[in-house]
């Protein structure tokens, strides 16, 4: 076929794509086609970095109609999001290409989409990054699918890369199946969110070639004997976005806000915050204005996610509130507006998410409400970067001397890491070769393995860096968008005429006395349930501690309350700086306590409550010792005590060779070890239980794991309490 065929043939596919009218035409961008060339015509490996709405999609599902046409086998696409899968799946039909997904929400269809796959039924198989090492996908599936795949697409391709802003250890997998496809398979890279350092690794990926891990960061050069990729990177403006930044007294004025000002936004849109506990505060209070709004993040289930993103997409809510769980991929062409209440630590994160608006609209707003608590929460999540050398050499030590695969429930008992921490770090191991995901768990392969200090500190470095960045944004002169395209090294960045410093602010900051109030009461609401502990985790024989299964009901805490959580943007902010390491300790302050008091009486009114009749009323107070804040804990319960009028009945304590906890690290089998034997009664205080006999309350500063409230509670109900019901200032979390 000739280069004028090919093009008319790949301008065909494309009308069927976007839906033209019979007999419409559509016509491919220049850097579009050269893609689609590349790949078809020259069965080239090629990396497309264009923003968000440009049309990366089309490149592969064109190329994809192509190359099956000639008699190429399916096409795979890594893409790391259920939403991104659902909207490619749709778009893929409207151009006639039979797609189908392999994930962890559909694995009764997992035999019958590998039969159509064998029977040439499939011309797009989408799978999740995580499928690449699942023991039985990567030996039984994965070497069939590789000898077959006709194009490789690794979609959201900045995720491949450690240097950027959504690094997944299991892309990097791909290097793998990159180095196993038969000769002339073409490859094709895509993101919106690169910059030239990223870029870089990506294309040098592609080409096979390692990191180089040095700090200037990664070579340009493909590994040796590999042709160059063809990179296709385009101008990152996006001409229908309006920009803008609005800094707000509070986070009582930033919900106020909203309140009256979401109906004058365009259209249906995303308000993003940082927090599942922001969203679903914002959720709440926006529903009791009069919004239509639903929430979307982490813990919301497949079902409700599928549904909100349907009701998004059909108009039937003004907006969703979202985590970044709402990120890559997912596809509205009308919305038309993005609201970012809390900011974003990367302006790449923050470029990436505000690319949802104004696809196929000619105005879309932009606004980022910048608040206090954004710093503690990027803190937060920056401590969860790759585990230090010590961590990593002990799990290592456990999987060589284990003598077989260790599942990762066993493994996490034995060092000093949360799941999520562990399951990253071992995936990142398993890509370096020092571990394997095999059947059972994950064993040690013996090789050796060097910790690359020096990256890991660099990458850091970068993050500080990126969260500089941010802080400028929202204070910079500067065209903003020209800001974010500078921060993504494009080159052609220039003032756009359209955001607040090019053109002036669109919105204002004031707000009515009415919204200010009801935001302030919405906020102000004190009490959040703690849910106790009921099952031992398992693993516990592995350290020591014969405990598996339920805890005894009689052992067990009831359902406790907390003032608010530490994550949250009303009583979080007010209780972040209260609890933080460097905060002096000293006297529970006056409206902490009052708050705390109405949580308590509150609780005494729930239908679950001792003023309902459902309980005995409390017997008295006991506190938790505390190493880092005594005063703090004595004075609150003792002041709740005085509130109650109740007795103080006294304090649990630490033993004198208790070692210090590491709550903020540990999982939650090193946590119970930590504190098995280390929590006891003095003898007056189990005097005092024995001879009241009733339910307690038991106070502490705050609650992450919910171990050391439950060993107390197992304590107090051992020794005599009829209940214990937790009452602690903060949750983490």
């Amino acid at each position: 076929m000739t280069d004028t065929a090919l093009r008319r043939a790949a301008d065909s596919v494309l009308a069927r794509l976007v839906g033209a009218a019979p007999g419409g035409e559509a016509r491919l961008r220049d850097d579009q086609w050269t893609a689609i060339e590349a790949l078809v015509a020259e069965r080239r490996r090629a990396l497309v970095v264009q923003r968000t709405g440009w049309g990366k999609s089309a490149v592969y599902f064109v190329a994809t109609a192509l190359l099956r046409e000639r008699g190429s086998g399916p096409t795979v696409i890594v893409s790391p999001l259920l939403a991104l899968m659902r909207n490619q799946v749709e778009a893929a039909a409207r151009a006639g290409v039979h797609a189908r997904t392999i994930n962890s929400a559909n694995p009764e269809e997992w035999d019958t989409i590998q039969a159509e796959i064998a029977d040439g039924q499939v011309d797009v198989l989408l799978v999740s990054p995580e499928r690449l090492n699942n023991p039985d996908f990567r030996d039984q599936v994965l070497p069939k699918l590789t000898a077959a795949t006709g194009l490789l697409v690794v979609d959201e391709a900045h995720c491949i890369s450690d240097w950027g802003h959504d690094f997944r250890p299991d892309y990097r997998r791909l290097r793998t199946m990159l180095a196993e496809l038969p000769p002339g398979v073409p490859v094709l890279a895509t993101t919106a969110t690169a910059n030239a350092r990223v870029t870089a690794d990506i294309a040098e990926q592609l080409g096979t070639g390692a990191h180089s891990g040095q700090d200037a960061g990664p070579s340009e050069t493909p590994g040796e004997g590999a042709p160059a990729p063809l990179v296709l990177r385009g101008g990152l403006d996006r001409e229908s976005l309006s920009l803008g930044v609005l800094r707000l007294p509070d986070a009582a004025h930033r919900m106020a806000w909203l309140a009256e000002h979401l109906d004058k936004l365009p259209g249906s849109g995303i308000i993003y915050t940082l927090t599942v506990a922001a969203a679903e505060e914002v959720t709440a209070f926006l529903r009791q204005c009069g919004h239509t709004v639903a929430s979307y993040t982490g813990r919301t289930e497949n079902a409700d996610r599928e549904a909100a993103e349907a009701d998004l997409l059909a108009n039937r809510v003004k907006a969703l509130v979202a985590t970044s769980a709402l990120g890559m991929g997912f596809d509205k062409p009308d919305l038309g507006f993005v609201v970012h209440l809390g900011s974003p630590s990367s302006p790449i994160a923050y470029y990436q998410q505000v690319g949802r608006a104004g696809r196929g609209v000619e105005h879309a707003e932009v606004l980022l409400l910048p608040g206090p608590e954004d710093e503690a929460i990027w803190k937060y999540f920056a401590s969860l970067a790759f585990p230090g050398e010590e961590q990593v050499r002990r799990t290592l030590d456990v999987l060589a001397s284990a003598g077989g695969p260790v599942s990762l429930p066993a493994l996490e008992p034995q060092v000093e890491l949360r799941r999520s921490r562990l399951e990253m770090m071992l995936k990142v191991l398993d890509v370096d070769g020092a571990v394997r995901r095999v059947r059972g768990g994950w064993t040690h392969t013996g090789m050796p393995w060097t910790y690359d200090t020096e990256r890991y500190a660099w990458v850091a470095r970068q993050r500080e860096a990126e969260q500089q960045a941010m802080r400028t944004y929202a204070t910079t002169e500067q065209c903003r968008m020209e800001y974010l395209r500078l921060q993504l090294d494009d080159e052609t960045a220039a003032p756009c005429g359209r955001c607040d410093n090019c053109s002036g602010p669109r919105f204002g900051t004031e707000v009515s006395d009415s919204a200010l109030e009801a935001a302030r009461g919405e906020l102000g609401r004190p009490g959040v349930e703690v849910e106790p502990r009921k099952m031992w985790p398992t693993g516990l024989a592995a350290v020591g501690l014969d405990l598996k299964g339920r805890i005894p009901a009689g052992q067990q805490a009831a359902a406790g309350r907390a003032l608010g959580r530490l994550s949250d943007i009303g009583w979080g902010n007010r209780l972040r700086p209260l609890l933080s390491p460097q905060a002096p300790d000293g006297p529970v302050p006056d409206d902490v306590r009052d708050a705390v008091v109405t949580v308590l009486a509150d609780w005494a009114k729930s239908p679950q409550g001792w003023a309902s009749g459902a309980v005995p009323r409390p017997v008295g107070v006991v506190t938790v010792a505390s190493r880092t804040r005594p005063d703090l804990v004595r004075s609150l319960g003792e002041g709740i005590a005085a509130v109650g009028r109740m007795p103080f009945l006294g304090t649990v304590a630490y033993a004198e060779d208790a070692p210090l906890a590491t709550q903020h690290r540990s999982n939650s089998a090193q946590r119970l070890r930590a504190l098995h034997g280390s929590l006891l009664l003095p003898p007056q205080l189990s005097e005092a239980l024995a001879a009241s006999g009733g339910p307690v309350l038991l106070v502490d500063d705050f609650t992450e794991t919910g171990w050391t409230l439950a060993v107390a509670a197992r304590l107090l109900r051992q020794a005599g309490a009829e209940q214990v019901l937790p009452l602690v200032l903060a949750v983490q979390g």
